[in-house]
């Protein structure tokens, strides 16, 4: 397969543009790009869809045709062909989101129409929306409002990132060989006011995605250009508060810059308050050098300082020694920063060919105070420990991307590279007490990792078939030394893998697509743990393929429905107390996926996500070889309203069920359902809201364990369930000036 991808690429690159090609651009009133538009011919089946530049490619345009372009958030707009030797530019016009204008395209990934429906009804306002936009993710917050969230699709706990790659911008928020755990992905630096769409895919099917892309990947894209600047304010129960503040600085056909600034405080429900307090600033410039060459430069700082309640055992709740809103260490806790800078380059070199180049820094610190076991340990002292680091980030990425067109058959092809160096300076596990003394060092050492990766691609487009196939090659060098032994050493390993990756789709009737995707990704260890293992297993591949379609029954509807396979060679388990990811054992996983989404009136919409997975451990008994908690059933489902009046609002409910909390099933996590509800009122200039989380007050457990920890006045461990409550009914509102 390989021989032949290359042997396909190397024809394709002198590939001769035989018939007539026409090309174009969409851009919006500001003359930013559109993508995914679709341009039809009336009374024919030719089509075309707009790239990350707005572009577009048709053949055998001639003087006279009628082009229409159609885009779910802006009004369709027909023009007539002048000149099929000038580039046409089309500027569209943004209307209230309307599912009928959403065409089914030939693409490898089609499911990006149901995330751009969930971010028109119900824009962005924490973190946690954002994660919570993708069909089958979910999420929990433990250990303080500061902490990454718990993750949780296809049947995964994935901790804090290490089967999901996650970016902004291109920028990898995933943290390797973190001092909490691999893959650890802390999104608070990113303002979701900013957040203009985001890109998702399940599987790991994608050749410009590597590491942790396993059950899936999710880029959010940032805006180029704020619609308004805005001034908003927010404040709710247990103190919580939020002052944010969008200024356009540069707003022309030409240059935009933008800068943004938030402050968030919360003591949030625990009897010990939070004291949570996060700061972020943020700003972007992107302008046209020529127009051929453009520029984007995006930095950002934020910094956040947390107390927590933690994990707390059920039985201390039962016998009445503390309230679901306890603490048994209330000194947990942490601090947490960020810089980033980010340069982003497009190069048209010509009509069919384009080349962009990422590079970015971050400056990353980082310290959490836990205790997990309370005093299992140490009778004495207690079982707290402090995880910190200091890291530097250096990385850059690039693609190629040339179209090709003759006749019936055209499409593109793609060869990108990455590297990415990150350098951790006294990565640190302790053991503590009071989070003021430090009582010993187990992990003490500076980590130097770097991974490089490449890969080739092409995209074929005939009559109704989309054919996409490619190969990812990644390479890693582990460093390690070791503070806590008394001679110096550098500990080194290196290791590379292979990912071939293959879609296919076929789109019978304008209105279906039915595909099919298979491919292999990877998830590395922590450094310090590949060095443990002496290299074994240091790169663990997953296998996966899907099967599907993506259905329009009716103008107004949308339905997808996909079988999906994940094989994985190695699990990670993350054991708090020493301060690693140990890997495990084989397991795999499969489901069937629903979601629907209905526009019974202009202003009316409805949707549902629903999975239902089987995931188990290969070479265990039977009835124990449950994944400890792999969710077997979700679902999520809203009604929303945006009326032109103004009013907009809408009920979202949350359901997650029972599942294994170790491998026999003997512990139980328990499930949940949680209805929240948004009432907003826009009017001129101004825009009201009011959020309520928890409506209907349920008392859920938002994450758990199975932990055996040992109390101050027991004699013997306990194995059961410890938790962190999710929040009770939680009232907010906000007022916003645009200007």
């Amino acid at each position: 397969m390989k021989t032949a991808l290359l042997m396909g690429l190397l024809l394709l690159w002198g590939y001769p543009i035989l018939g007539q090609s026409f090309v174009g651009k969409v851009v919006d009133e500001f003359q930013k790009p559109i993508q995914q538009v679709n341009i039809s011919i009336p009374s024919t089946d030719r089509h075309a869809h707009s790239d990350e530049q707005g572009r577009f490619v048709l053949e055998n345009i001639a003087v006279g045709d009628t082009l229409c372009f159609s885009h779910i958030s802006y009004k369709r707009q027909c023009v007539v062909v002048q000149d099929v030797n000038e580039e046409l530019t089309v500027a569209l016009e943004l209307k209230l989101m309307n599912l009928s204008e959403v065409v089914i395209k030939s693409d490898v990934n089609t499911l990006q129409l149901v995330t751009a429906l969930d971010l028109a009804m119900a824009p962005l306002n924490t973190s946690q929306d954002m994660l919570r936009k993708i069909p089958g993710l979910f999420i929990g917050q433990h250990a303080g409002g500061g902490k990454a969230e718990q993750i949780f699709l296809r049947g995964f706990d994935i901790d804090h990132g290490t089967d999901i790659q996650i970016t902004v911008d291109g920028l990898p928020v995933n943290m390797v060989s973190h001092a909490h755990g691999q893959g650890y992905a802390d999104l608070h630096f990113v303002i979701p006011e900013t957040i203009d769409r985001l890109d998702f895919g399940k599987g790991p099917y994608q050749a410009n995605k590597g590491n942790f892309a396993t059950a899936g990947h999710v880029d959010f894209v940032t805006k180029e250009t704020l619609d308004n600047s805005m001034l908003k304010i927010e404040a709710g129960q247990f103190n919580t508060y939020r002052v944010l503040g969008l200024l356009n600085v540069v707003r022309n056909d030409r240059h935009n810059a933008y800068v943004a600034t938030e402050y968030s405080f919360s003591d949030g429900p625990f009897e010990s308050p939070q004291n949570f307090n996060r700061i972020n600033l943020f700003g972007k410039y992107t302008g046209m050098l020529s127009n051929s060459d453009k520029l984007g430069v995006t930095a950002s700082y934020f910094t956040s300082k947390w107390d927590a309640s933690g994990q707390i055992p059920q039985r201390a709740v039962d016998n009445g020694s503390i309230t679901r809103f306890g603490a048994i260490d209330d000194t947990e806790g942490g601090n947490t920063s960020r810089i980033n800078l980010l340069a982003d380059y497009e190069k048209t070199i010509d009509r069919h060919s384009t080349l962009k180049t990422k590079v970015y820094f971050s400056n990353y610190g980082f310290e959490l105070y836990s205790n997990f076991t309370f005093f299992l340990e140490d009778s004495t002292n207690g079982d707290q420990i402090r995880q910190k680091e200091q890291r530097n980030i250096y990385g850059l990425s690039t693609a190629y991307k040339r179209q090709f067109l003759n006749g019936p058959l055209s499409g593109h092809w793609e060869l990108g590279m990455s590297l990415r160096n990150d350098q951790s300076q006294d990565n640190e596990l302790s053991r503590s007490r009071n989070r003021s003394e430090t009582l010993e060092s187990i992990q003490l050492g500076n980590i130097n990792e770097t991974n490089l990766g490449g890969y080739a691609g092409a995209t074929f487009y005939f009559k109704k078939w989309t054919f996409n196939g490619s190969v990812r090659l990644d390479y890693f060098d582990f460093q390690y030394n070791d503070a806590l032994v008394a001679a110096y050493q550098t500990q080194t390993a290196a290791r590379a893998v292979v990912s071939p990756k293959l879609n296919l789709a076929y789109d019978p009737v304008p209105s279906l697509q039915l595909y099919v995707k298979a491919g292999r990704g990877f998830h590395s260890n922590d450094t310090r743990v590949v060095l443990t293992e002496t290299g074994r297993e240091i790169l663990p591949i997953a296998s996966g393929f899907d099967a599907g379609g993506i259905w329009k029954p009716t103008p107004n509807m949308l339905v997808n429905v996909a079988y999906w396979y994940l094989y994985l060679e190695q699990e990670f388990v993350y054991v708090g107390d020493a301060g690693i990811v140990e890997p495990s054992g084989q397991t795999q996983r499969q489901g069937v996926e629903l979601s629907y989404r209905y526009q019974p009136l202009n202003w009316l919409f409805f949707n549902l996500d629903g999975t239902y997975t089987h995931a188990r451990a290969l070479g265990e008994p039977q009835g124990a070889n449950y994944i400890p908690l792999a969710p077997d059933f979700t679902l999520t489902s809203s009604i929303s309203v945006v009326h032109p009046w103004g009013i907009y609002g809408g009920l979202h409910l949350r359901y997650l069920n029972q599942r294994p909390a170790n491998e026999d099933y003997s512990i139980v996590a328990e499930g949940y359902t949680v209805v929240d509800l948004n009432v907003g009122y826009k009017f001129n200039k101004w825009d009201f809201g009011i959020q309520i989380q928890n409506l209907f007050n349920t008392a859920w457990n938002e994450t758990q364990f199975a932990t055996e920890s040992r109390l101050q006045n027991e004699l013997e461990p306990v194995e059961e369930i410890h938790f962190t409550p999710g929040p009770p009914f939680f009232f907010r509102a906000f007022v916003a000036y645009l200007f």
